[in-house]
């Protein structure tokens, strides 16, 4: 569960500009506030039935485009990339100062 919310978390970040402002509120409120089902649908005055199937379908989306677009599935690849070059380069120390501002660009 915890590898679920941590895709999801990552997903929202990249792709949350793509998302109604509705899909955002409940993907916020459900992922990163950890508001319950419940909760979320006390705030909003709808059933817990409507908040599951928005936040399903909004994951679903998230993941489209994800698979369409792959700026998460990049990301990981330029962090383990970075994290090599870090490690290869640990004695020069001007090399580890572009490396770190290169994290920093994420």
């Amino acid at each position: 569960m915890l590898e679920k919310t941590t895709r999801m978390n990552y997903l929202f970040d990249f792709y949350q500009a793509l998302l109604t402002p509705k899909q955002r509120n409940y993907m916020e409120m459900y992922y990163l506030e950890d508001y319950s089902l419940g909760e979320i649908s006390e705030v909003f005055d709808v059933s817990r039935q409507a908040v599951y199937d928005n936040i399903k379908r909004t994951e679903q989306m998230l993941e489209s485009y994800e698979q369409k677009l792959g700026l998460y599935n990049k990301f990981q690849q330029r962090f383990e990339l970075l994290k090599q070059l870090e490690e290869i380069t640990s004695g020069n120390k001007d090399v580890q100062q572009l490396v770190i501002k290169l994290k920093e660009l994420d």
